[in-house]
């Protein structure tokens, strides 16, 4: 639990945001709302956080003005989460989210170190259950992009889940024919000393 939030069994998004508005949490707080828990974020390693300026450059250069392009910021997930994802594809413009948070989004993407299991698991469920149609992990540990998509909206999972490794092309559901290479998401590789 974060500094200063104060014990409960579950708290909503409403409560999480008054904690916020009370001072209680402050923005400078790296927590978020996971189905009811407030729960503290890793601080991110230089390759956490170079992955994610490649991936918020790459998705800016393929959606261009198809959606807004937004990095660590709160997405409303339902009634008790709050995730900042790491980035998100938005749709509309930026007006739009100027009195409120965004409560959907086009695709999700998380860099995964440390947390692969959370996105794997807690994550992929929570953004599928929101109606997230396509959630990709940028999985620092294997060096590849994991995809999911085809959302069933009645059983609230994806319907599908592929790995796509260096070199590869990714299509993102919401942007048909703009393709985005593994590579330009992955972190740089690095010389090997001989």
């Amino acid at each position: 639990m974060a500094r200063g939030a104060p014990a409960q069994a579950r708290y909503t998004k409403d409560q999480y945001f008054e904690l916020v508005k009370k001072g209680v949490l402050r923005p400078d707080d790296r927590v978020e709302l996971l189905e009811g828990v407030v729960v503290a974020m890793a601080p991110h390693s230089p390759g956490h956080a170079s992955a994610i300026r490649k991936v918020s450059h790459a998705l800016g250069r393929v959606f261009g003005d198809s959606g807004v392009i937004s990095v660590q910021l709160p997405l409303v997930a339902g009634r008790y989460s709050v995730p900042e994802p790491d980035v998100a594809v938005l749709p509309g413009g930026n007006e739009d989210y100027q009195e409120a948070h965004p409560t959907e989004a086009l695709l999700v993407v998380e860099v995964a170190d440390s947390s692969l299991a959370q996105d794997r698991i807690t994550k992929a469920a929570l953004y599928a259950r929101a109606g997230v149609p396509e959630y990709w992990i940028v999985n620092l540990r294997d060096d590849c992009v994991e995809v999911y998509r085809r959302l069933d909206r009645r059983a609230r999972c994806y319907g599908e889940t592929r790995v796509v490794r260096r070199g590869g092309r990714l299509e993102p559901e919401a942007l048909p024919g703009g393709t985005i290479g593994a590579d330009d998401l992955l972190p740089s590789r690095k010389p090997r000393s001989g």
